[in-house]
């Protein structure tokens, strides 16, 4: 699957002039026992936030509001992630719908099914495709099966509070750290 990619790139810990819009970003490969999966939509976190600010790091001190904005002064690369190390430029995100394009030799696609699913948002009849679904935590509760079976009966309506175009991330941080909204602040990719 070769190519270019769009992308927002964190280019270090900092303020929101740290998200960079990129047209040139080298689409991955899958290697032995990955998948690579197309993202249709995502959603802002804490974790993003928290990660371009360098809060995870030992050096910071404070809450993570006080710096959401400007970022956190001394913040270190060596330990500014949360689980250690980052390097830059860096592409991160979980909180995602998307859908498997290419699966490498080696891929367990039993494992992917034992995970929580995420279904693709363009293509709701083909949930039991399971080339359609992308996966992330464990499932052995079923907990987040049912959730889907009542978000797909009606019984819960999921929260949109507002919506913006991947290009527009920095903006979408600013309404998240607003938190003035009600639901999850979508991204469109």
């Amino acid at each position: 699957m070769p190519g270019s990619g769009i992308a927002v790139i964190l280019t270090g810990h900092g303020g929101l002039d740290k998200l960079e819009w990129r047209e040139d970003v080298a689409v991955p490969r899958p290697t032995a026992g990955e998948v690579l999966i197309r993202v249709g939509a995502s959603a802002v976190n804490n974790t993003d936030v928290n990660t371009r600010t360098g809060w995870y790091s030992k050096a910071v001190r404070g809450d993570t509001g006080s710096a959401a904005a400007e970022g956190y002064g001394g913040a270190s690369d060596a330990d500014g992630g949360w689980s250690g190390a980052l390097s830059f430029p860096r592409i991160q995100g979980a909180d995602c719908c998307a859908q498997i394009v290419a699966v490498a030799e080696g891929a367990d696609r039993g494992r992917i099914g034992q995970r929580v699913l995420v279904r693709p948002m363009h293509r709701p009849s083909d949930s039991d495709d399971p080339d359609a679904l992308v996966t992330f935590g464990s499932e052995r509760d079923g907990v987040f099966a049912d959730l889907v079976r009542y978000i797909e009966v009606g019984e819960i309506r999921p929260v949109l509070a507002k919506s913006f175009p991947l290009r527009e991330l920095r903006a979408a941080q600013e309404t998240f750290l607003d938190k003035s909204h009600m639901g999850k602040i979508g991204i469109e990719i």
